[in-house]
């Protein structure tokens, strides 16, 4: 059967009321179909939710190379440790010449080194405490202490462990105890290792606190995302350190209540309208979202088409110049003048946008307007030092929680809540600056146990360096 087309001529013909009814329904019409071919091409969308009827961005152009490294590319070893470490050193004596055979003697100063790592076995070293009883004269019986500090029967380097299994290795509470059974000989339930991990969020708050003061003086990649009923998790990412926190809500208070009130510093972030209030000059937007934005404006198939495809072309030029500043080909001085001169990047772009507001797509001239009005937030990073163009880190950091999420479908207590922002703090951190996190989470255990201060992942140091 054949539907007649809605010409205006038949339109026409309609009363008014019909009129306004049927456009009515061909503008829901489209916004639905808009919906439906929404993917992670152009829109915030995880990749995983791409139906099978989304094409994969297409490969790249093969470069004729062989698979594996090439021609240059940095050898990758296991590192030698100094002979004097080793346990055992054997030396390998040539008996004859491998050319005449006779019999060879003699020392090689400097002889080549070839070494085999073993893991020897694990018993753990156990401390009994006999607390003996005396009775008094007086008939009253009483128990010998035991010495000041002690917190529970596990030791510092075994809490450590248990924590870096399940805050750093996602492994369940019952796996990570029967990890430690496995290699160790240790004997925990999932039980004792939720007490490690309770009293791990209490020791571990002072040092992410020091971490989340140290962040709120540097520029600052920044995400949020969903962790179960109720909590949502927020992450901060700069030079000196990585701040998690898990809090009930997603707002303008949990917001200031990351950065600080006084926060004076650039915030990279996604385009979210929680955002929207940080004025322009202390926000940049993340070009990786803007592209699906432009990519959203080409496949509505409209009047917005053409400058969705301008704009998405620009933003290839501006990542392929950015990427000559991070390998040093081209200046950050020379990069904010590419910017700025008039004729080049930041004009093409403005005219670009011009051309997107004049266009007869309402979502296009939207955006494009939202942009104009904040365009001083597109370009912060051209001038600004430790500001990126992306909030790439912040998203690579807070993958972590995402998959722990999946996982587990989210803290079941504030105190488990208070555990995973911690101890994910003190673990990227000890990422970011090459420490290794096992030994830097005993000594906190020991110091504790101890009384003494806790060590600290941020120094005055630290904050120079970085800035």
């Amino acid at each position: 059967m054949d539907v007649p087309k809605l010409t205006p001529e038949l339109m026409a013909t309609f009363p008014p009321e019909a009129v306004a009814c049927i456009q009515l329904l061909l503008a829901k019409i489209a916004e639905l179909e808009e919906k439906l071919n929404t993917n992670s091409h152009n829109s915030s969308k995880p990749p995983s939710s791409d139906g099978p009827a989304v094409k994969p961005a297409p490969p790249k152009p093969a470069t004729g190379k062989k698979r594996g490294g090439q021609p240059g590319h940095p050898k990758q070893s296991r590192a030698l440790i100094p002979t004097a470490d080793c346990h055992r050193v054997v030396p390998c004596f040539p008996a004859t010449c491998r050319n005449c055979s006779k019999a060879l003697a003699g020392t090689d100063p400097n002889p080549l080194r070839f070494q085999v790592t073993e893991l020897p076995p694990v018993k753990p070293v156990v401390t009994e405490y006999q607390r003996h009883r005396i009775v008094c004269s007086c008939g009253v019986s009483n128990g010998g202490p035991l010495p000041a500090g002690l917190i529970g029967q596990d030791g510092p380097r075994l809490r450590a462990c248990a924590v870096l299994l399940t805050g750093r290795y996602r492994l369940s509470k019952e796996n990570a105890a029967n990890l430690m059974g496995d290699l160790f000989g240790v004997s925990l339930s999932a039980g004792q290792v939720c007490s490690i991990e309770a009293g791990a969020g209490r020791v571990l708050q002072p040092v992410a606190d020091d971490i989340l003061t140290a962040a709120r003086r540097f520029a600052s990649n920044i995400d949020e995302t969903s962790m179960g009923k109720g909590r949502w998790l927020w992450v901060m990412v700069t030079a000196v350190g990585t701040a998690f926190q898990i809090v009930s809500g997603r707002n303008r208070a949990e917001l200031l209540n990351l950065i600080g009130e006084k926060y004076t510093r650039v915030i990279t972030s996604d385009r979210h309208s929680l955002y929207s209030h940080l004025p322009a000059g202390q926000h940049q937007y993340c070009w990786a979202h803007l592209r699906r934005d432009f990519q959203a404006m080409i496949d509505r198939n409209n009047g917005g088409s053409d400058a969705g495809r301008e704009l998405l072309k620009l933003s290839d030029d501006l990542f392929g110049l950015w990427k000559r500043v991070r390998d040093g080909t081209l200046t950050k001085k020379a990069f904010a003048s590419k910017m700025t001169r008039p004729g080049v990047f930041r004009t093409r772009f403005n005219a670009a946008l011009d051309r997107g507001l004049a266009c007869g797509c309402a979502k296009t001239r939207g955006t494009c307007g939202q942009l104009a009005d904040r365009e001083a937030s597109l370009f912060m990073f051209a001038f600004n030092n430790g500001v990126e163009p992306t909030n790439n880190a912040a998203e690579r950091a807070i993958r972590h929680g995402v998959i722990w999420r999946k996982q587990s479908h989210g803290p079941k207590s504030e105190s488990g809540a208070k555990y995973l922002a911690n101890i994910w703090s003190v673990v990227e951190t000890c990422r970011q600056q090459g420490r290794q996190v096992w030994d830097f989470l005993a000594a906190c255990f020991d110091a504790a146990q101890a009384g003494r201060r806790l060590p600290r992942l941020v120094t005055t140091d630290t904050q120079t360096q970085a800035a």
